[in-house]
């Protein structure tokens, strides 16, 4: 497998040492400008630029997985950081997850801020100019990509479009999300019209049109959400129909099918597949370490001591909720792929439920943050399901073709032969919960289609039978600007409502 990762962690280190992420290196450092000086110090800084994607599936994991109905993650007797998130505490500014998400994300911003600031003053050395318009086009994607997991995140956050001294960091405020959007979707614009098709094996993984197409139609259905009277990630524009054009291009491309076995989208031997749009790559045994964490994540530490490999830094168990178990029919196949019931630990079982999609015992490494598997950020399946989600919101559609035999399609590929007719809004979103449970959606899903107050408040009076999730306020749909960030300067940012 081509990775994307190996020189990232020295290339990125030349342009992020400052402590504060948006106390950016002002672009007369020594460094910066000593570096672009050839093609190829231009194909190694735009290898930097992916660097923030390494923990983006852990904060799919730990901020939206874990957030929503999916999980029960309530204490079990320690001090978790997962159980603010879970929980809905007002006091999470200073929680792990939370700051790595703003400072991974700024980090990227940067890198990829860097890059399209030397195409502008040293771009020529660059001779191929088709190169020169896709080395842009990948900076603008990773740009626009970052700002959008911010934006569901955060909801406002700093607009920085170029290099930064730390001076003039300390006085951007956050801008409104309208006009954080208006830089991702021109980003994207730009992305999908000169990003190439595919790349050759030793550069796959990189952003491809595709990708871009498929991130710009979830920006739309994203904005097309309520605001819930907050300033998140949700505008109420009603721009269903913007995504389904993109949507459909995605569809029609000989590059992308629907794969017939849902395990062997996951497989550790079928990566690359043909249900891939965009994924984050990790490589096992290189030097520095570039694998994958997000595998254990959500799985306890006692389970893989169970099966004798060595404990990995989930710690306990983060239950599966006991609602989205009975949601699953009988001879759903994903169910048991993606969940497992309990295990024995030193002859004593275990109870519980425990989501173990990315676990392939036969393949645990030596080293716990060098997985060897990569992280589907979009799937084929997706973009299938949310053209459905379209044509429901009423984007142009049938409901016969685009929304029940899809999702009969889906079905069935899980072992569920009884198909569904007129199929409404919130079965469909019931149907995406099962099919990319543990993938980092349900979150996103809930707050987009409007449903997020309803199903939680609903879901906590079901579940929460140890009585420790705070009832559910809109507020809480979008996460506490860090303790950090408001630090740097007083008044400079004034932190989310409800925190």
């Amino acid at each position: 497998m081509r990775k994307l990762f190996i020189l990232l962690t020295i290339i990125a280190g030349m342009f992020s040492s400052c402590e504060k992420e948006l106390d950016q290196i002002p672009l007369s450092s020594a460094s910066t400008l000593t570096f672009y000086a050839s093609t190829n110090d231009f194909l190694q800084g735009a290898i930097a630029m992916y660097s923030a994607l390494r923990g983006y599936p852990d904060r799919q994991l730990n901020l939206s997985e874990t957030r929503s109905d999916n999980l029960y993650a309530v204490s079990d007797g320690g001090v978790r950081d997962w159980e603010g998130i879970n929980s809905f505490h007002r006091t999470i500014s200073s929680n792990v997850y939370v700051t790595e998400a703003w400072t991974a994300n700024f980090n990227g911003i940067f890198t990829a801020n860097i890059l399209l600031d030397q195409l502008k003053q040293k771009g020529d050395v660059i001779a191929d100019p088709v190169l020169r318009n896709r080395l842009e086009a990948e900076a603008r994607f990773l740009r626009a990509f970052y700002y959008f997991d911010l934006v569901r995140w955060f909801g406002k956050v700093p607009l920085v479009d170029h290099p930064l001294t730390a001076t003039e960091a300390v006085s951007i405020p956050r801008s409104p999300v309208a006009e954080v959007y208006n830089l991702i979707i021109a980003d994207l614009e730009f992305a999908a019209d000169n990003l190439p098709e595919s790349y050759e094996a030793k550069d796959r993984g990189k952003a491809t049109k595709f990708a871009a197409k498929g991130i710009l139609a979830l920006v739309y259905m994203t904005r097309s959400g309520p605001t819930y009277s907050i300033e998140g990630p949700g505008l109420g524009l009603n721009e269903w129909a913007l995504a389904v054009p993109l949507l459909n291009d995605i569809i029609a491309s000989p590059r992308f099918s629907f794969l017939p076995s849902y395990s062997n989208i996951f497989s550790y031997t079928n990566e690359n597949n043909a249900e891939v749009i965009f994924d984050v790559q990790y490589s096992s045994g290189s030097n520095p370490v570039v694998g994958a964490t997000f595998p254990w994540v959500l799985v306890p530490d006692r389970y893989f001591e169970s099966i004798g490999k060595a404990r990995q830094g989930g710690v306990t168990i983060r239950p599966v909720s006991n609602d989205l178990m009975s949601k699953y029919e009988a001879g759903d196949t994903r169910q048991g792929f993606s969940i497992k019931n309990g295990y024995v630990f030193n002859g004593v079982q275990e109870d519980g439920s425990f989501f173990q999609k990315y676990v392939d015992i036969t393949k645990v490494p030596a080293n716990r943050v060098d997985w060897p598997i990569n992280f589907i950020v979009m799937r084929y399946t997706d973009i299938l399901l949310l053209k459905a989600e379209c044509v429901l919101h009423g984007a142009a559609g049938s409901q016969s073709a685009d929304v029940d035999a899809v999702v009969n399609q889906v079905r069935a590929r899980g072992g569920l032969t009884s198909p569904k007719a007129n199929i409404n809004l919130d079965q469909l979103m019931e149907e995406r919960r099962k099919e990319f449970a543990a993938e980092g959606l349900r979150w996103h899903d809930l707050v987009r289609n409007g449903t997020v107050e309803s199903t939680m408040t609903a879901w906590i009076a079901k579940d929460d039978v140890l009585k420790q999730i705070q009832p559910f306020q809109k507020n809480y749909i979008i996460y506490p600007v860090p303790q950090a960030e408001l630090d740097v300067k007083q008044g400079l940012y004034i932190q989310n409502s409800g925190y």
